[in-house]
Parts: structure tokens; sequence; C-alpha cells
């Protein structure tokens, strides 16, 4: 099994097929809401590849293994992140039908075809990864939250087989349309169905960081306030490759 030098916490998965628990470093991102959502939603069939983009820690690599995909990639820019992957799958006993990789988005990928690709990359805007805290290195997934996920969505046919999909999380914590579009432009908007939709806090000294107020006036990000509360709506979508 491979180790973990670092301070390790446990963390247990309460989600689909669990619960089951994982260990988690300091630098490595902690499953979310989003997560949770994402593996509902997410259909995995017995005998199908399975590409986890973005995978953090291997959670919904985990899940997709546990729902009996044949084989279960997954990448991340984090070496970190792999490393606690590769240790996770070990305790799990799921080394043999997983397979951790560290690069840059699809990068370390270029010999697998999949059926099914989680999306499941940072869409949260930079301005809102500081203020939330969310990110052990502060960052998220750009300027308004929809560079890396379109980056994502240019490079995701390659690795698609034909009648294969693509889940992708949206919200309006991101500038959700350009990522619409960048997926309606894929697949074409026929082939994309929306599965389900969630609503989820904030917390409420997020409107006084002046990077997300911006956001907000330019009508990139749309938070809802609820009383007291502010609160994102999230989408999760399944694109199909025809």
């Amino acid at each position: 099994m491979s180790q973990i030098a670092e301070e390790t916490r446990e963390f247990t998965w309460k989600g689909r097929t669990g619960p089951f628990s994982v260990r988690l470093t300091p630098k490595v991102f902690t499953p979310s809401l989003t997560s949770i959502v994402l593996a509902e939603a997410m259909e995995v069939n017995g005998g199908e590849v399975v590409l986890d983009v973005g995978c953090g820690s291997g959670v919904l690599a985990f899940v997709a293994a546990r729902l009996k995909a044949a084989m279960t990639y997954g990448c991340d820019l984090s070496t970190d992140a792999i490393r606690v992957a590769l240790h996770n799958a070990a305790r799990l006993g799921l080394s043999e039908r997983t397979d951790f990789r560290a690069g840059n988005l699809l990068e370390p990928m270029a010999d697998v075809q999949a059926d099914v690709i989680i999306g499941d990359v940072s869409g949260i805007p930079d301005p809102v990864a500081r203020a939330t805290g969310w990110f052990p290195d502060g960052r998220g997934g750009g300027p308004t939250g929809a560079e890396l996920p379109i980056a994502l969505i240019n490079e995701v046919y390659a690795r698609l087989r034909p009648g294969g999909r693509l889940y992708l999380p949206t919200g309006t914590i991101q500038d959700e349309a350009q990522v619409l579009r960048a997926a309606q432009e894929t697949f074409g908007e026929k082939n994309m169905s929306k599965l389900v939709e969630r609503e989820f806090p904030l917390p409420a000294s997020i409107t006084e960081s002046d990077g997300v107020a911006k956001l907000i006036a330019d009508g990139l990000i749309n938070l809802k306030r609820r009383g007291s509360r502010v609160l994102w709506r999230l989408a999760v979508w399944s694109c199909r490759r025809v």
C-alpha cells in the first residue's frame, strides 16, 4: 500500500455506494456537496470504462468502481491528490480496477477511451475560491469559473467513445452560460439533458468580497437571497456523444 507522509485525516463518504472512508491531506480537496449530487445523478453500467477528471482523493472513481465499472481512471493536476487516491484505492481493495495519473485535464489519458467521463473539475471563480477558502491553494477554475470546464469540454471528444456521456456540473456560482454554450457547441443541444438541480447555501459574508461583488455586478454569477441566506444553484447535465 502506498504511504502518505503528511498529516492525514479520515473522511467518511456517505453518498452513493457509501459509507466508506478515505484519507485526505491538507493539500487535497475535500469531497463536496457537488460530488454527492453528481454521484447520485450519474449512470454507470457494469463493464463500462469510466474516467474521473479532477479526481481529488478518488471518491467518485471509487463510486464508479463500486457500481461495477470494468475500469475507472482518475486524473488530477495535483500530484498530492494522485498519491492520496492511490493510497485510498489500496485501502478499499480497488487497486486492480482503478488507475490514477497526474496531469492537466485529459493530458495523461491519451491511451484511454471511456464510456463515461465525470467532469467534476473546478468551476468556481477564483474570487469565490479565495472568499470561501474551499480550495487548499486558494485557486478555483479561472476568473469566471468557466475557463477550466470549457477547457475540459474542448478535449473530451477525443477520450469519449461514440454513445458515451460526459456528466457535467454547472452552477449559478460561475459564468454558467459560457459553459453551457461550449457544451452545446461540442455535443449539440439535443444531446444534452439536465438530470438534477439543487440549491446550496454560501457564507453570507461572500458578498463582501470586492471580486465576488464585481462578478455579480457584471452578471456573471447569480446568487439568490432568501432571508439572511445566500444561495447558489447546482445543475448536473448528461452530455452524450453521438
